[in-house]
């Protein structure tokens, strides 16, 4: 009996030797752990693609020990996906965290043409290694889907959160209460105005909301202010020792055949101005006709009422639809409703009831609802302008309100062809 508690005795205190022995070592193990992981934020530029516009953003982690690189990205969607353009219409789109290879993504952004810069971030072992247990956590499949928001909450979000539990809170403290350099509507349009139709129809869509100064922590719903920020950031390490949180730039590919995003949004207002008197004259040109050869001009101007009730009426149906019925907040609060709206629709089928009228008295009554439905857009125009002089009510639309106003005026109040009108109006009434 003696000798088996001996022998008990003796494994215990190898046991013992065993664990002492080999404890440092796993301490040591796991403390080199957090050495080998290299932090990035991998910033990608403007794509082809109307929802790539404003470019993505994304997180790298590498690690050496593993010979491993894995690339974080928190903008993942699928047109696929059940109803997706039903829930977008309705502004309740579903993103995804997810999980990849660095090497087959950077390979994807170079083919279509991207840039890439890759930023390496001057962390201790222990701040890498938490955001890696954070970002492992986020593609969880209890935590990978987030609802999502262009201006609120879009894949720079997340890479923000983890930055500010990289600094323990620093880079948000600086940046809420910075101001901004710009708009949402002046961010956006940086990036939209080589696009003349699409500038115009998604800043009319958008309302006053988006033209309320911004924080710098606001801006960076674009990955390139992200980028802009971290560059120059300095956040104070666990010893009280002032850091840069970016130790390395690395551009992996720049594209030279795309249109810059612009360093300060231009005024698009005279374009639109520009291009409106330009369509006025055309129309001018056709009133013209209309006195020379009645029936050509008739045919002409009742085809330009339905394709400008066509074109402006839905957009303002959609806008009226993005207001009252849908989530997205953005285009809430639209002045723009005022001079286009669903009313509009009517001249579609009037301009062709104008177009084919058999008689003078149909022609008549039909040019009569034409130019009072376009005088009231003249008039909703003037509205919206004066209300800007209210704080409250101030919205950036003076391009909406440019392209509309000498089109509606011209074909409310075109001179001639009005005071016919009017003469022949009183002859009937005093016969």
């Amino acid at each position: 009996m003696d000798a088996i508690k001996k022998r008990f005795a003796v494994c215990i205190l190898l046991g013992f030797a065993v664990i002492w022995t080999l404890l440092p070592q796993a301490v040591s193990a796991q403390t080199r752990w957090g050495d080998d992981l290299t932090i990035k934020i991998a910033v990608m530029g403007p794509g082809n693609e109307l929802y790539f516009w404003w470019g993505h953003i994304g997180l790298v982690i590498e690690d050496a020990r593993l010979g491993d690189s894995r690339f974080y990205d928190y903008g993942l969607f699928s047109f696929e996906n059940d109803s997706f353009f039903v829930n977008f219409a309705f502004g309740r789109l579903w993103y995804s965290s997810g999980v990849s290879t660095t090497s087959s993504n950077i390979a994807a952004y170079i083919f279509y043409n991207r840039d890439i810069v890759l930023y390496t971030l001057d962390l201790p072992p222990e701040k890498r290694e938490e955001i890696w247990r954070y970002a492992e956590r986020s593609i969880l499949p209890e935590n990978r889907d987030y609802l999502y928001h262009n201006f609120k909450h879009n894949c720079a979000y997340p890479i923000i959160d983890i930055i500010d539990l990289a600094t323990d809170g620093q880079f948000k403290e600086m940046f809420a209460t910075e101001p901004g350099r710009f708009t949402i509507r002046q961010h956006v349009r940086r990036h939209t105005w080589f696009s003349p139709f699409l500038d115009w129809i998604l800043n009319f869509w958008m309302g006053q909301n988006i033209d309320v100064p911004m924080t710098a922590l606001e801006e960076m719903f674009l990955p390139s202010e992200v980028a802009a920020r971290i560059t120059n950031f300095t956040y104070i390490d666990s010893n009280d020792v002032p850091r840069p949180l970016v130790s390395e730039v690395e551009v992996v590919h720049l594209v030279e055949d795309r249109p810059p995003v612009l360093d300060i949004p231009r005024k698009q207002w005279p374009y639109q101005l520009v291009f409106s008197l330009f369509i006025s004259l055309i129309l001018g040109c056709l009133f013209f006709l209309q006195s020379k050869s009645a029936a050509h001009g008739q045919v002409a101007l009742g085809i330009v009422h339905s394709l400008f009730g066509l074109f402006f009426g839905t957009a303002g149906l959609t806008l009226f639809f993005l207001v009252n019925f849908t989530s997205h907040d953005y285009a809430f609060n639209n002045a723009n409703l005022f001079f286009c709206n669903p009313l509009l629709l009517a001249a579609f089928p009037l301009g062709i009831r104008y177009a084919t009228s058999s008689t003078y008295t149909k022609r008549l009554r039909t040019e009569c609802m034409l130019r009072l439905l376009w005088l009231l857009v003249a008039l909703g125009i003037l509205v919206s302008m004066v209300i800007k002089l209210f704080p409250s009510f101030w919205q950036q639309n003076l391009t909406d309100q440019m392209l509309m106003l000498p089109i509606a005026l011209v074909l409310s109040l075109e001179p001639a062809s009005l005071k016919r009108m009017m003469q022949r109006i009183l002859w009937r009434w005093m016969r």
